[in-house]
């Protein structure tokens, strides 16, 4: 029976355009991505806020795809919401505005039942409260740890305390740069497993994928797609796919890791076809298992 995971991240209303369309106001943030990508693989435990203004058939996404939301709080005011806009280079959103709103002040409180959960996702919020978030968990047995720009530069040394006390970091190339002061990515690499995580793992966007654990280094590619439509939420659908499958097989070693850093990047590839969670959200597993059977074909070569 596949492990339960924990996420903790960010619930929102995102308002987006691309070269090839637009969304107002679409379900969003990063702990909805991760929840649902994860779903398809293991049961998910949810903790998040929104606002009052949260209508039920959001929550009728949740429940669709069987993720236990007690720890999804609602609490008066408004939902966070984030507008961005992307050009033909989909690798970066340019950020329109963002309203906090009740994330301002969101301090996850681990609901009882969810304190013996074996995995652990910490989704990009402040630092200081995903470590807030480890000190409510008895002994997870896998703490994965995602961040960005705005906290590493901000909050530089409240991440490199959490990070002390995580086993994979999921993070993209320009922040892996960004946390080890160095420009070169496999020395950054380096820098920052001496930080802690025994196992980082660097998005690349459309140039896939990197993992490096100090003895090895693992890469894969993007998927070639004929139509991409809107990137958000693809890095997160990545580590909901990784993490899923990892609890799902409950095998820690290279190569768990390696088939599920696949898995991720399926995930990845069902999240940018649509818009939003369109896409994402009305998969079955025979489709993932397909694709990940292609992803097999594209980097096989004999010797």
């Amino acid at each position: 029976m596949s492990a339960s995971i924990l996420v903790v991240g960010s619930v929102a209303f995102d308002s987006l355009k691309t070269p090839f369309g637009e969304a107002e106001e679409i379900l969003g943030g990063s702990a909805t991505y991760f929840s649902v990508a994860a779903s398809y693989f293991s049961p998910i435990r949810l903790v998040a806020v929104v606002g009052s203004d949260f209508p039920d058939k959001h929550r009728e996404v949740f429940r669709k795809h069987h993720i236990d939301t007690g720890g999804l709080v609602q609490v008066e005011g408004k939902t966070f919401r984030w507008k961005g806009e992307y050009g033909y280079d989909l690798n970066e959103a340019r950020t329109l505005d963002t309203q906090l709103n009740v994330f301002e002040k969101f301090k996850p409180v681990i609901p009882k039942s969810y304190h013996d959960s074996d995995y652990v996702f910490l989704g990009n919020i402040d630092p200081e409260l995903q470590l807030s978030v480890l000190e409510q968990i008895r002994r997870p047995r896998i703490v994965a740890f995602d961040s960005m720009n705005f906290w590493i530069r901000g909050k530089l040394e409240a991440v490199k305390k959490t990070i002390r006390h995580v086993d994979i970091l999921i993070i993209n190339d320009a922040e892996t740069r960004m946390l080890a002061n160095e420009p070169n990515l496999v020395r950054a690499a380096k820098r920052i497993q001496e930080m802690g995580p025994k196992t980082l793992i660097v998005k690349r966007g459309e140039y896939g994928v990197l993992m490096f654990n100090g003895t090895s280094v693992f890469g894969a590619p993007a998927f070639p797609l004929e139509n991409v439509y809107d990137p958000t939420g693809a890095g997160d659908s990545f580590a909901g796919g990784f993490m899923g499958a990892l609890a799902q097989f409950n095998e820690i070693d290279e190569r768990a890791f390696r088939r599920c850093i696949i898995f991720g990047s399926v995930m990845a590839s069902f999240n940018v076809e649509q818009f939003g969670l369109q896409r994402l959200s009305s998969l079955d597993r025979k489709q993932i298992d397909d694709r990940f059977c292609e992803f097999k074909a594209l980097t096989h070569f004999d010797v």
